[in-house]
């Protein structure tokens, strides 16, 4: 099963019911018992950070509480998956992060894989792993770990990786294409542990 999150906040909830209403209907229209689902609507709520609003209606809540709802109605159904699409194209900076720590609480405590789809480069860095998709193709993967330093600060290690598919493409980064004005054709050497890739050569280096 999967969950969905949209990025307009209003499209995630019907607006003549409450936070913890919204939330139960899934529920309901799966068949779930009354118990059962009072205590599911409890626990997302918590999860979600919203226990304290959940008699509210959309237009008492704030834009990232909404989303953070709709966090919560996508997740009514014990979803493995959450698609979140831009997520936060409606949030200002300060409800972004407040959705993000809850996307990672979902993940932490509920063991949801969350699969975020956005164009802003800035959002990506909140998440753990980000795949590049350039052309309608994978191009680029980047895994991102924390480590503390000898003195106890945190630090975020980014590494990113060019994909390579079935048949041995991959696709360049744009600033190497650029920085070395590689253009239809590359000249490529393998070596003991890597693979050059060079600019084709032009006439004029042929008559050198």
């Amino acid at each position: 099963m999967v969950g969905f999150l949209w990025q307009q906040t209003s499209r995630n909830l019907l607006p003549y019911l409450t936070a913890e209403e919204n939330i139960e209907l899934p529920m309901t229209l799966a068949g779930m018992t009354q118990s059962r689902r009072r205590e599911r609507v409890r626990e997302l709520l918590d999860v979600v950070g919203l226990a304290g609003r959940a008699r509210h209606r959309p237009d008492a809540l704030s834009g990232g509480e909404q989303q953070r709802a709709g966090v919560a109605i996508a997740l009514a159904n014990r979803p493995i998956v959450l698609l979140a699409d831009e997520p936060t194209g409606e949030l200002d900076s300060t409800s972004a992060n407040e959705l993000f720590e809850t996307l990672r609480a979902v993940n932490r405590e509920l063991g949801v894989t969350c699969v975020v789809l956005t164009h802003d480069p800035l959002v990506s860095e909140q998440v753990q792993r980000t795949i590049g998709i350039r052309d309608g193709r994978t191009a680029t993967e980047t895994v991102r770990r924390r480590e503390h330093g000898a003195e106890g600060e945190e630090r975020v290690i980014a590494e990113e990786l060019a994909v390579l598919d079935r048949t041995g493409r991959l696709q360049l980064p744009s600033e190497y294409v650029a920085a070395l004005a590689l253009r239809h054709r590359v000249r490529l050497a393998l070596e003991v542990d890597h693979v050059a890739v060079w600019p084709e050569r032009s006439r004029d280096d042929d008559d050198r």
